[in-house]
């Protein structure tokens, strides 16, 4: 059975030890309306959607000087070189591709809900921009 990723990634936020709320934007026009009502402590941004694509909101979100201190981890099926570099040089956090099991997402999500973003916002070297589920 194949499950949509956004439960997939809903289950696995469910399954931390860490308490977590989650809003969920179907697009990036919906995406700045919730942004808008409220600033979350993190942002997880998938490059694939409709209307304004992730690299697009990247863009807008860091040309913003609102949104500065907003941590921002694009979590994308996307593996290639150029966006990553294109996410690196746009101001994301870090760079999360989706891995294929639960038991790996939750090491991915672990490591990012680890990070006291809240003291310090944290722009790793390149070398550990990608967060791979291995």
């Amino acid at each position: 059975m194949m499950m949509k990723t956004t439960s997939f990634f809903s289950l696995a936020v469910q399954e931390l030890s860490f308490k977590i709320i989650l809003t969920r934007a179907e697009d990036g026009e919906i995406l700045f309306k919730l942004l808008d009502e409220k600033h979350p402590d993190i942002l997880f941004l998938d490059l694939l959607m409709p209307c304004k694509d992730g690299r697009q909101c990247l863009k807008e979100i860091r040309s913003n000087s609102k949104y500065d201190a907003l941590p921002i981890v694009v979590y994308t099926s996307i593996a290639d070189l150029r966006n990553i570099e294109f996410c690196y040089r746009e101001g994301s956090n870090l760079y999360a591709i989706k891995p294929a099991s639960m038991a790996e997402l939750k090491t991915v999500l672990e490591k990012i809900f680890s990070i006291d973003w809240k003291k310090m916002l944290y722009f790793p070297p390149i070398t550990e921009f990608v967060l791979n589920p291995q």
